[in-house]
């Protein structure tokens, strides 16, 4: 109580405040902001508990330890925007504190770990929108919208995914080991070797790379572009950039196992998928550099 009787307090002191254009912007309510900010912890302290494990043990969520560091450096940087902003406190903010704790209590109760997730995002939305408005949202909109991507995809989407990039995945290594004259059949996602039997399973599908590879994007072009048609075309090259680094893992894994059997799996296996991440990154930052070429020669032609 002692939170919403300090953000009523601040509320009514800043709607009855006159408006003066030279007068400085009041502080943002650090103390309303600390007591939100320990309730959601109390409040979600299972969720983030199971959220962080999940990024631990799951190879496909573990640029999740990232995602809040990046968001927080961010915010860091964005300091004096806050500090100049005058923010409106909305009780409209509090209706998305209320929807986030219902379906925190009924992702919890269902079973449904990733509802329960979204409620802890949705509560963060409503406190922010609750202390600070929308001027306070427009800074913070980017770095809250990037925590999107510590929650890793439910499972009945996540499965509908990786099926298909696993039978391209699959296919794609088909006719290249065919083309250097390796023989090879596959069936589904499955391709017999004369050597072993290669399955492309799930972890093998790409959609690792492709959430990574995603964030990355995101991050990327917020620090290296301020264009904001350039930031949407770096998010959607992601896509065919990560597909294609995934088949060529795929296929180099078919090759290689064609003279020596272990290297198709292990340690090697986990480093070859390192080495060709690096190498989609380095494709993004490539295909960055071409367009952005490309942009100013066309505005330097559309000058003379």
């Amino acid at each position: 109580m002692s939170a919403f009787s300090t953000m009523a307090s601040y509320a009514k002191t800043i709607s009855e405040e006159p408006v003066d254009a030279g007068s400085p912007a009041p502080a943002l309510p650090w103390a309303a902001m600390a007591w939100f900010a320990a309730l959601l912890l109390i409040c979600y302290v299972p969720v983030l508990k199971a959220l962080i494990h999940n990024w631990w043990t799951d190879g496909d969520m573990g640029h999740g330890f990232f995602v809040p560091l990046v968001s927080g450096y961010i915010l860091w940087q964005r300091r004096a925007e806050l500090a100049a902003v005058r923010p409106q406190p909305s009780y409209w903010g509090l209706s998305a504190i209320v929807i986030g704790a219902v379906l925190m209590v009924v992702g919890t109760l269902g079973a449904q770990i990733f509802v329960a997730r979204v409620a802890f995002l949705i509560s963060l939305f409503g406190v922010v929108y609750f202390l600070g408005g929308k001027p306070v949202m427009r800074v913070v909109a980017f770095p809250l919208f990037l925590l999107v991507f510590m929650i890793p995809i439910p499972s009945i989407i996540y499965a509908r995914i990786t099926l298909p990039l696993q039978l391209f995945a699959s296919t794609v290594a088909e006719h290249v080991l065919a083309l250097v004259g390796i023989p090879v059949l596959r069936d589904g996602n499955v391709l017999e070797l004369a050597s072993q039997r290669l399955s492309v399973v799930e972890a093998c599908s790409g959609i690792r790379s492709l959430l990574s590879l995603t964030f990355l994007a995101l991050v990327y072009g917020y620090f290296f572009d301020s264009k904001p048609w350039m930031r949407w075309l770096l998010l959607a090259a992601t896509i065919p950039v990560a597909i294609a680094a995934n088949a060529a893992r795929v296929t180099l894994t078919g090759m290689v196992s064609e003279y020596r059997v272990d290297l198709a799996q292990g340690l090697f296996h986990e480093l070859e998928g390192f080495v060709l991440f690096i190498v989609a990154v380095v494709l993004l930052v490539a295909f960055h550099q071409l367009v952005n070429k490309i942009y100013q020669s066309r505005q330097r032609h559309a000058a003379a």
